[in-house]
């Protein structure tokens, strides 16, 4: 039995060592260098004591963070990503909560590193491999190891501004990657484009995949989602065929008519998910890549990446939800009600995971971790965990989960409990609207469209009308040149808010 997700490599290296793994538009890392960059650093780490403890990684999004992630688990360590674009009082939290005795940084970000503060050791990427490895270290590390060992800790965004540090083994990542590549076909001849930050847990779906099969991956620079036509072609001259991006970033090409122009032409996986992909713009990717087949992912970092995955394969229409489907095997979705009662066919209730996806909990911080993970109050008779994610859903005719809202997008307005989700789904079902949100004004009790498309408000507001009962309606409608999304490509909603705030303020002031 497999478990050590280092084995993957392993296999890997032996069979293509030469060809390329992790490439950006600067470094490009074959197998046999991957391999020989994690055991210098692996060496160097367990040489020095460091072991079964957090490394914090401050690098640049880059072929060599990925070989720093591996180095650490090489030791027997969990590597904790941050990023020079993270606030700085973000990255002192995670320092706080981790309590790391070393951080490896690069010649590049050496300078803000030594800056941030950290009391331990920091070590220079650069200088770690140029040591020759210590196989039979190594081996002792990896003999070891069993797999509920942890292997990163990623951080969320915590409700009081204190994020949160998921903590994720071997044997959760291992589990998603194996169900993950069977269900999407991943294989040797995939090309991923990955889109997302390397602090974020959306990356394990290159990341592991591509050292299991000898995979290629190519980190897409970050200013390229800015400009589609060149995203584009970006995807073609590397004959991308794998993409795995969130909705945000999928309907910034689609809505800003980029296929006039390019199309995909080596597309043969488009999976996407973290949020509700509008059908207008789905019909627009699949008409793009129509020999592509297209997936729609659900999960929480929580549950270690994507726990459910729905195969669209039939046209929708405007307006429909596309489903999320149904989960990867070993995986177990609870539909949970009020008092914990299990809900009937049709009905709503919290999405609640039960499985090996389910992660560690939070990082030093048992409080959150017990009101997050919990008793499977349905299974009484052992200890067994489960994860509550906060999310509503229920199960169509067929059997498919359909997410509903988060719970926290659950409002109670004019004396109606509305989905802000459902006035979003047809806003962007409306012809012209490239990408909309609903934020609730709690204070003042009004429903705040925000959008960026080319009707004028009014307009907007009129043809809205014809789909929503007048309770649901805005009370509020501002058009943007361009949505706020966060480093990962979501939708920003914390600075909608703050634009709120602001206008709160300058009324204030005047």
């Amino acid at each position: 039995m497999q478990n050590h997700v280092l084995d993957y490599l392993k296999n890997t290296v032996d069979r293509v060592p030469d060809k390329v793994a992790f490439a950006d538009e600067e470094v490009a890392l074959t197998f046999r260098e991957l391999e020989h960059h994690l055991s210098a650093i692996g060496t160097v780490l367990a040489g020095k004591g460091y072991h079964g403890e957090p490394v914090l990684i401050y690098m640049d999004r880059s072929p060599q963070e990925i070989a720093a992630f591996f180095g650490v688990i090489a030791a027997g360590d969990f590597y904790v990503p941050l990023d020079e674009e993270m606030p700085a009082t973000r990255i002192g939290l995670i320092m706080e909560s981790c309590r790391a005795r070393v951080l490896i940084c690069q010649e590049r970000t050496a300078a803000k590193a030594a800056a941030l503060g950290f009391e331990g050791e920091i070590l220079l990427y650069e200088d770690l491999i140029k040591e020759a490895p210590d196989r039979e270290l190594l081996r002792k590390c990896h003999d070891t190891a069993i797999d509920t060992d942890p292997i990163y800790i990623v951080f969320t965004s915590g409700s009081t501004g204190v994020p949160k540090g998921v903590t994720a083994c071997h044997r959760s990542v291992l589990d998603y990657v194996e169900q993950l590549s069977e269900t999407l076909g991943f294989d040797e001849d995939t090309v991923f484009g990955n889109q997302t930050p390397l602090y974020f847990d959306a990356c394990l779906k290159e990341l592991y995949p591509t050292i299991k099969f000898g995979a290629t991956t190519y980190l897409i620079p970050r200013e390229l989602f800015s400009f589609p036509v060149r995203l584009l072609e970006y995807l073609n001259g590397h004959r991308i065929n794998t993409i795995c991006w969130v909705v945000s970033a999928m309907t910034m090409i689609s809505a800003f008519r980029a296929f006039d122009e390019v199309r995909p032409e080596y597309l043969r996986l488009v999976a996407f998910g973290s949020e509700v992909f509008p059908v207008r713009q789905l019909k627009l990717w699949r008409e793009a890549a129509p020999n592509a087949r297209f997936f729609n992912l659900y999960g929480p970092t929580e549950g270690t990446g994507m726990c459910c995955y729905y195969p669209v394969e039939r046209e929708f229409a405007d307006g429909e939800v596309i489903p999320i489907g149904r989960p990867f095997k070993n995986t177990q979705i609870l539909l949970l009600k009020e008092g914990d009662v299990p809900a009937g066919e049709g009905e709503e209730g919290e999405i609640c995971i039960r499985g090996t996806g389910v992660t560690l909990g939070y990082y030093n911080n048992p409080e959150k971790t017990a009101s997050a993970f919990v008793q499977n109050p349905l299974q009484k008779a052992y200890p067994e965990i489960i994860y509550r994610t906060g999310d509503i859903g229920r199960r169509d005719e067929n059997g498919d989960l359909i997410f509903v809202s988060r719970r926290d997008y659950q409002i109670k307005h004019m004396g109606h409990r509305i989905e802000l989700g459902e006035i979003e789904a047809n806003v962007n079902a409306l012809e012209g609207v490239r990408l909309s949100a609903c934020i609730y004004d709690r204070e003042k009790n009004r429903i705040l469209l925000f959008y960026v498309g080319d009707q004028e408000p009014a307009e907007l507001t009129a043809q809205l009308k014809e789909h929503l009962p007048r309770y649901m309606l805005p009370n509020r409608t501002r058009k943007l040149e361009q949505m706020p999304l966060t480093a990962n490509g979501k939708l920003d909603r914390k600075a909608l808010q703050q634009m709120i705030e602001k206008d709160k303020g300058e009324k204030k002031s005047r």
